[in-house]
């Protein structure tokens, strides 16, 4: 027995998942709590506040079935750790690390904290080099580099869980061969949504290169605090320790914020912006930093944090937060998704602010920066241009002003669309985009280097069919 633990009979107060111990000693904050029902059943839990007597702890697995009478708290003095090894690589996990897979417990090479340990700033080298996702409109216009954080704005109904089993399957590395895993963390998610995550890693053969950690929506919503620190204390073993360039996906934050809001509201905290605790940035900027990569180490942790905007509102609390926090964003438009466009990425607000050193010459392609600039110009003034259409008929209009509008329809119909089992290689994206491109005179092509238009522009006879 652990010399260190006590135990105490002093429940005095059960407010949703919280408990609170009085007449308590040498409790420290994060400390890990073994929780005895009057049943006899066990459940874990965390100190998440202490004073001179008296702990806050809140309670995975639920406060259902506790009472202030017979229930008993054993304080162990150790902080919530998870055991790490390279067999990890295939497991599904729940969303507190308990095997649901039908394996053994992993046998530990190391044991770490899940709250890690931030990365000294002056050792952090600053990302490059991209990572492939075989998705058009991510890899040529908002290309993911390795060491960044990319979050993905959605709303409920759009096929996020789809574009994020997409991008965990395709996802590798280019340029050399270097190992890459991903680690997958889901909260909040249903019992379908969970049945399709793992038979679609299973049947692509992309859990031999995955770690997923699974929270449902009917687990206890105190557990969602946990799921994405074990997801990237696990990354950071990967990549860290043993050199992988690692992918953290994770879906959906929305619902990790509604858990910490829970636990603020339990602990009668006074609420911040729509009832999110004023804490919130700093909770978020926890878990997002810890991406990056480390000077003098071969391994890379990228984010993919995906969360769905309560009402499409991309100024609700948790998107607002995340994007200061993160490196742009990709954001789904619902009026895609209801003219059947797969992936229904609205590109006009998308941002990836690292890409730019993360593509061209000895990394994608050389003409990537040109084209991605000439093609994004050429779609919004299509669109604009479509919007004048609705007003004023195609008449009113000129003809390359009704050029542009051809290619706004063609751009979103041959590059933005895509079968969601289909992978296109970088250079398979730029050619496509030059393809496009055809249907403009060549002399609007104005922000591409005219040695790259004579090198990769294409033919009147490959011009696509409106």
């Amino acid at each position: 027995m652990d010399p260190h633990a006590r135990t105490y009979t002093t429940v005095s107060k059960v407010v949703g998942p919280i408990i609170v111990v009085d007449d308590v000693r040498g409790v420290a904050y994060g400390e890990v709590v073994e929780i005895t029902m009057p049943s006899g059943r066990k459940r874990l839990g965390q100190v998440l506040e202490t004073e001179s007597t008296r702990a806050v702890v809140q309670v995975f697995g639920g406060t259902r079935d506790l009472d202030t009478d017979r229930t008993s708290v054993r304080f162990t003095g150790e902080i919530m750790t998870i055991a790490l090894s390279p067999d990890i690589l295939g497991r599904v996990f729940n969303g507190i690390a308990e095997p649901i897979d039908g394996g053994e417990e992993v046998i530990p090479e190391e044991i770490r904290d899940i709250y890690g340990s931030p990365i000294n700033p002056t050792s952090r080298e600053p990302p490059h080099d991209p990572i492939q996702t075989g998705i058009s409109v991510i890899d040529g216009l908002n290309t993911l580099v390795r060491g960044q954080k990319l979050p993905i704005f959605s709303g409920a109904g759009l096929p996020h869980n789809q574009l994020a089993a997409q991008i965990a399957r395709q996802s590798k590395v280019t340029g050399q061969e270097e190992s890459f895993a991903v680690i997958f963390a889901a909260m909040g998610i249903t019992y379908e949504e969970s049945s399709f995550f793992i038979r679609d890693f299973t049947d692509t053969g992309a859990l031999e290169r995955a770690v997923l950690f699974l929270n449902l929506a009917d687990d206890p919503a105190i557990e969602r605090i946990i799921t994405p620190r074990l997801a990237l204390t696990t990354a950071e073993y990967l990549a860290f320790e043993k050199g992988m360039h690692v992918l953290v996906i994770m879906t959906d934050m929305t619902n990790y914020c509604e858990a910490l809001r829970e636990i603020a509201a339990a602990r009668e905290e006074v609420p911040g912006r729509r009832g999110y605790p004023g804490y919130m940035y700093t909770d978020l900027a926890s878990i997002y930093e810890r991406a990056g990569r480390i000077t003098g180490k071969p391994g890379s942790i990228t984010q993919i944090p995906i969360l769905s905007m309560p009402d499409d509102d991309i100024t609700h609390p948790v998107p607002d937060l995340t994007g200061y926090i993160t490196e742009g964003q990709i954001v789904l438009s619902r009026d895609l998704h209801r003219r059947g466009i797969y992936p229904p990425v609205d590109i006009l607000p998308c941002l990836s602010r690292l890409m730019q050193g993360g593509i061209g010459e000895g990394l994608t392609r050389e003409d990537h920066a040109d084209v991605k600039n000439q093609v994004y110009s050429a779609y919004a003034l299509g669109i604009r241009l479509r919007g004048l259409v609705a007003v004023m008929g195609n008449e009113g209009l000129s003809s390359l002003e009704n050029e542009y509008i051809r290619f706004a329809d063609l751009f979103e119909d041959r590059f933005i669309r895509q079968d969601h089992n289909e992978e296109r290689t970088i250079a398979e994206t730029l050619d496509r985009a030059w393809e496009l491109l055809a249907v403009l005179p060549q002399e609007e092509l104005k922000r591409i280097d005219p040695a790259f238009i004579k090198k990769y522009s294409r033919t009147a006879k490959e011009t696509p069919d409106a």
